[in-house]
Order: C-alpha cells, then structure tokens, then sequence
C-alpha cells in the first residue's frame, strides 16, 4: 500500500471521536453549503423569536435568549454528534431554570443578578453532562419511562399555558403555583386588568401561529406573527394603549463572563442542574433516536452528552441559560435540507449580526406575542394522544402518567421531575416486586407449554404443576414466589413434581438462595420435588456457588421444558389428561 493512502477501514482518530466537528470538516462536501446555507437562515428566523420567549418565560432579560442561541449553536457543532440535532433554549427547561432561579431572588429580583445565577446553572448543568458523557453514563436517561414522561409533560405544558396567561391577555399576576396563578388571572379578568388591546394581540397571535402550523406547516408560522405583530404595533401606535414590547435590545456581542455568585447559591443551583440534566438528556435521546433512525445512522449517546455539555457550558460563559435540543427546530432544520452542523453555524452567524447590528428591529415585538410563542410551544409539549393510548393499553402505567402530571402542576416543576423520576424506578421494582406468573399446560395443535389462563383447555399431567415465574429471583420477589409453590403444594392433592420454567430466571441472589434451599426441604418432606428447566448457564453457576444443589438434587435441573416432562413422564407413566370440570361446569351439565 502507498504511504499516505488512507485505509477504508482504519478508524477515526482519538480527536475526531471525541470532537466530531472536525470529522465534519474533513469530510465536508461543497454541494453540502448552499442547503446548510438555507437550513440555516430559515432556522434563525424561528430561533429569534423563539429564543426571546424562552428567556423570558426562564425569569430572564429576552436578549440572553439570543447570547444563549449563538454559543450552544457553536459549541454543539464542534462537539456534538449527530448533524442534523439542533440545540437552543427549550419551552421544557424555562419553567425549571424559572423554579430554580426564583428562590435565590430577592422580590422583584435583580436581572443582573437572575443572568449571573442562569449562567452558572448552565456552567453546572455542562459539566455534569460532560462528566456523564465521558464516564459513559447515557443510561441515566432511562431514568425516565415513557408513561412518565408524557405525565411530566402534559404537566409542564399546563404549567406553562397557565403561567403565560396573563401576559397574553396584557397584565400581570403576583402568584406562586398552578392553582393560585389560575385563581388571581381569573380574580383579574373579573376585575377588569386585562388589557383588551393586548389580548386581541396576543389572542390573534396565538390563533395565527396554531393555524399556520396545521394549514401551511413549511411556513416560519413564528416569524410571520412576529413580524405581522410587530407591523401592527408600529402601525397603530399601540405602545401608547399600554401594550408592553419587548424595546431595544442591548447591542453587541456579549464578553465572556465567568459567572459570580455566592457559596450559599451553589447547592441549589447543583440540585436544579441534575433535574435539567436527566431532562435534557431525555429529550435529546428521544430526538435523536428518532432522526437516526429516519436516515439509519447510529446514536451515540454518550457522545451527545458531551456535545450538550460543551453547549451548556459555552453559553454559561456568554451570559446564556441551560439548552436542550429542540425537536420542533431539528425538524424545521431538517425540512429546510440541512446536510450538517454547519447549519447551527450559519445561524448563530445570523443571530450575532442581529444582535450587534440590529436589535432595534425588536423593539416594537409585542410582549403578548411572545406570551403567545411560549403557549403555542406548550401546546405541542402535550401529548393527548398518547395518554388515550395509555388508558386503553395500560391503566396502571395510565395512572402513573397521571401522578407525575400532578406533581408538576401542584408541587412545581422541580419535585414534579423528581417524582417522575422516582416513578419510573418505582414501577421497575413494582413489576420485580409482582411479577407475572401462569401454570402452564399442552395445548393441542400449538407447539410447547402455554399459560392454562389463556387456555383454559389445556391438557395437564397428573401430578406435575409446570409454573413459569417472569422475573429475576430477588430479596423482593421471593416470598413472593415461595408463597406461590407452597400454595399449589397444598392445594394440589397426590403432587409429585414442580418444575419451575427458570428460562425468565436472569439472576438469583443470596436472599431467594436461602428461600429456595427452605423450600425445596419443606416441599421433600410432603414427597414433592422441586425441577428447574431451561435455567440461563450464568444462573446455574450462581446456583452452584451457592452449593443449592446439596440440597436439590442437580439430576434435577434439565435443558428444556420438554426434557423435564419426558422425564417425569418416564419415571411416573403420567399421561396428558383433561382439565378437571369446575363444579359450576358439573351443575350445569345436569
């Protein structure tokens, strides 16, 4: 081989898998630019907007929604993964920055002081995801179930509908809390502190974005309402009726700043940057699963951490917020023929020349609208679909949904992730803790041993019980399941055999170890015998280290459910039979 060429299956150097942008660079293609140059412009027109209402709905100034945009775009194209996820502030996040923040804010609180905190959150928030990153931790995100998340978002979706309220409708409301933050927006339309100029902005705002959504979906509905908005304000002279705008921003590109604040600040802050870490981590798996697996690449989880980490901590060193990835702008991205990250570079170029050259084109953006951004944003974090899908699948994961739903409208958005959380963990143990069991039997034309529930026909051998236990054996399940095979051996006259279908069986530990030689002597004095088939090869070692078969005869562990028959079949003569009619059958028959 020629030096120099490159081999086709040598991997990427050290560099390119731990920093992905310059893979991106060296393997850049020109035909790639002119439609990451599109992507781009047409993904800045909605990150504007878009960023400012987060800001806002985050308790901070709507410029560092900007600042916050163009750094993670930045340091998400370098050190991100996939090429076409993109990042930026997220309608999820605002609420739980907006939770953490609020408590170490004086009333009225000081915005220098709110940039200050979000910043260091972010900073804290990056490096915890960094860390996990590179300690291989992506699982983490597992920490989430399905059931729980639609729960934890429907949640926050109200939480946030609720909170914008009254900005939507040109007031505002001193309240803490789903349920006061309801009552004093309804006390304030009664009393006539609604704006009607404001809720005719923000109302027709909101109707504008819902239906250039569904009618024109390809159309930048977010740009065209601000936009239209912003015309109309100016047109009609409408900051003289009261309603507020969103002014002048701040000019220029923000200096970099490492965030002061104080020790006492630092445990709170930690504590909010774990929640918005395991969130963020969520939402961004649940992404980019399902982009990859659109064009059948490969997620690389771990990976995605650190790029989300890097972005995190960029923009916490720019005066930003914690960021998350978007799945409505990847997909917008995306639509618009992105082929890269250089997508997210061409828009954080956009949004730095409006920032240095042109922040007086917002100052006549309506805050109503922005109220109406953020609405029409938790409208699409709701998922009624499939909580209906879960109520007629699965009642107890329905109702798990419900629960995490509860606990961010009525606890905060806070101790509402952390009992999703605790929630998903909980209904693991559950199912270990309750697993599904079934006395199995032959049933004619189908081959194998199948549950005598779901056929009840079933034919079964005389003194042989075959039961199938759907869990690993653990301190939690086993007098569970010791329970069980002492019932049947009472219930069962002229029993000679249990054989315990062991090929759901992935672990044994020490507790079920001590139950099983328990009750494999209290079983030998009634003359039964206790039989394992089809036990996993890793279980049986466990099973001999912990000398179990001193006490059950190892003859009695064998390959298959078919070889444990056939031997019970040889050494008693059985033969299929029948179930025995119920005496209702009996009653009935006469």
């Amino acid at each position: 081989m020629a030096e120099g060429t490159a081999r086709p299956d040598a991997k990427p150097s050290r560099w390119r898998e731990y920093v992905p942008g310059l893979d991106v660079a060296a393997s850049y293609r020109r035909a790639w630019l002119p439609k990451d140059v599109v992507a781009g412009l047409v993904l800045s027109a909605l990150l504007v907007p878009q960023g400012m209402a987060y800001a806002e709905l985050a308790g901070l100034p709507p410029v560092t929604g900007l600042y916050t945009s163009i750094l993670c775009l930045l340091g998400y194209a370098v050190f991100g993964p996939s090429r076409v996820l993109v990042l930026g502030p997220d309608s999820s996040l605002g609420p739980m920055i907006a939770a953490t923040l609020a408590p170490l804010l004086l009333a009225g609180g000081d915005p220098g002081r709110a940039v200050a905190l979000a910043s260091m959150l972010a900073v804290m928030v990056g490096v915890v995801m960094t860390v996990a990153g590179v300690a291989r931790l992506g699982f983490v995100a597992d920490l989430l179930s399905k059931p729980t998340q639609i729960g934890y978002l429907n949640g926050l979706a109200l939480t946030i509908i609720v909170g914008q309220l009254d900005k939507l409708f040109g007031f505002s409301v001193d309240a803490d809390g789903l349920i006061a933050e309801t009552r004093d927006f309804f006390s304030g339309l009664a009393n006539g502190e609604a704006n009607a100029t404001a809720a005719v902005l923000g109302i027709g705002s909101l109707i504008g974005i819902l239906l250039l959504n569904r009618l024109l979906p390809k159309v930048p509905s977010v740009l065209v309402v601000v936009v239209l908005a912003a015309l109309v304000v100016n047109a009609f002279d409408l900051q003289d009726h009261d309603v507020d705008t969103i002014g002048v921003l701040p000019q220029g590109f923000p200096p970099f700043t490492i965030p002061s604040v104080g020790w006492d600040d630092l445990p709170p802050l930690l504590a909010g940057a774990l929640a918005i870490a395991v969130v963020a981590l969520a939402d961004t798996m649940s992404t980019a699963s399902a982009f990859a697996a659109r064009k059948g690449d490969r997620v690389r989880g771990n990976q995605e951490m650190v790029g989300i980490g890097v972005a995190n901590i960029a923009a916490g060193f720019f005066q930003g917020f914690p960021v998350s990835t978007s799945g409505s702008r990847t997909a917008v991205a995306e639509q618009a023929g992105s082929r890269s990250q250089v997508t997210g570079i061409v828009g954080a170029a956009v949004i730095t020349v409006v920032v240095v050259f042109a922040t007086s084109l917002m100052q006549y953006v309506p805050q109503p609208t922005l109220g109406a951004i953020v609405i029409a944003a938790a409208l699409s974090l709701a998922d009624i679909r499939g909580t209906r899908r879960l109520w007629h699948q699965r009642r107890t994961e329905f109702l798990l949904s419900v629960v995490a739903l509860l606990g961010v409208a009525l606890l905060g958005v806070l101790p509402g992730i952390g009992i999703a959380v605790a929630l998903s963990i909980l209904n693991v143990f559950r199912r270990a803790w309750w697993p599904h069991q079934a006395e199995l039997g032959r049933v004619g034309g189908i081959a194998g041993l199948h549950d005598t529930v779901s056929y009840p026909h079933a034919q079964l051998l005389p003194g042989l019980v075959v039961l199938r236990f759907d869990a690993p054996l653990i301190f939690a399940n086993a007098r569970i399941f010791s329970d069980t095979v002492r019932e049947i051996a009472g219930d069962r006259p002229g029993l000679r055999w249990i054989v315990i279908a062991a090929e759901p069986i992935t672990d044994v530990d020490t507790t079920a170890s001590d139950m099983l030689q328990e009750l494999d002597a209290w079983l030998n004095a009634r003359g039964v015998s206790l039989v394992f088939a089809e036990m996993k090869d890793p279980v049986r070692a466990k099973i001999e280290r912990y000398e179990l078969t001193r006490t059950i005869d190892p003859a009695h562990f064998l390959p298959t459910l078919d070889d444990a028959v056939a031997e019970y079949v040889r050494q008693t003569g059985a033969q299929w039979r029948d179930p025995q009619p119920d005496a209702d059958d009996e009653s009935s028959r006469r």
